[in-house]
């Protein structure tokens, strides 16, 4: 019971990390607006670009994903210290992959659903891949952001279409390197899940084709890096 209670608390620890909204508190405190007041309303990087300008955008991005990181280093250091050997405990509940993804998944879903935003907040992206720099380690993180994330933005010019696949992919990757680890793969599989879920209106837009590309001067664009 005490790898569960260890679980559930790696759990709980990075969901409170990634509820963090830092482009709100970024937004009011050196801008001195609401960012949900602007644009798509959406707290996360593009929507930040968008009101607070490149510096503010680069700042939520860089702490939205240092809210993964973070998370990520929880989980390595709950492992290390109740699994210093190797990654299954003596109960055979709880591993360090599925700590590991458990805080991903705790921290990806504190920035959506944030309870200071009553329950509400970005798409995840960023916190993401924070995240999975830990989880999927350099390979796997390589793989989501520079073979499905960075070329589908490049070729389509929509964030969006990049953050879906990426996160559409996510357990596919997973089971790949977590073969036969299946409530492992099932949570990657819930947490890009949800991250697809987040995006629902970008893929209403993209079916609609009325969905803004970088570089688009409409306003209301709403692309994905939440």
């Amino acid at each position: 019971m005490l790898y569960v209670a260890v679980a559930l608390g790696v759990f709980a620890v990075a969901f409170l990390l990634g509820s963090i909204p830092w482009g709100v508190i970024i937004s009011k405190a050196v801008y001195h607006t609401d960012i949900r007041e602007h644009g798509s309303g959406n707290i996360g990087t593009t929507n930040a670009m968008r009101t607070m300008g490149k510096a503010g955008g680069v700042a939520v991005f860089l702490l939205d994903f240092g809210k993964g990181l973070a998370s990520g280093a929880l989980a390595m250091a709950a492992a290390n210290l109740l699994l210093p050997n190797a990654g299954l405990a003596a109960d055979a509940l709880v591993s360090r992959n599925l700590l590991l993804a458990i805080s991903a998944m705790g921290c990806t879903w504190g920035h959506i659903f944030s309870p200071w935003l009553g329950f509400h907040g970005g798409k995840g992206i960023a916190v993401a891949i924070g995240a999975l720099c830990f989880t999927f380690g350099p390979v796997g993180a390589v793989v989501e952001v520079f073979v499905i994330f960075a070329p589908l933005v490049l070729i389509t010019r929509y964030v969006s279409v990049g953050s879906i696949a990426s996160a559409a992919l996510c357990p596919v990757i997973a089971a790949v390197l977590f073969w036969g680890e299946w409530p492992v793969i099932a949570i990657y599989a819930l947490t890009g899940g949800t991250v697809v879920w987040a995006h629902r209106a970008n893929i209403a837009r993209l079916a609609a084709g009325t969905e803004s590309r970088i570089g688009s001067k409409k306003k209301k664009a709403d692309q994905g890096v939440e």
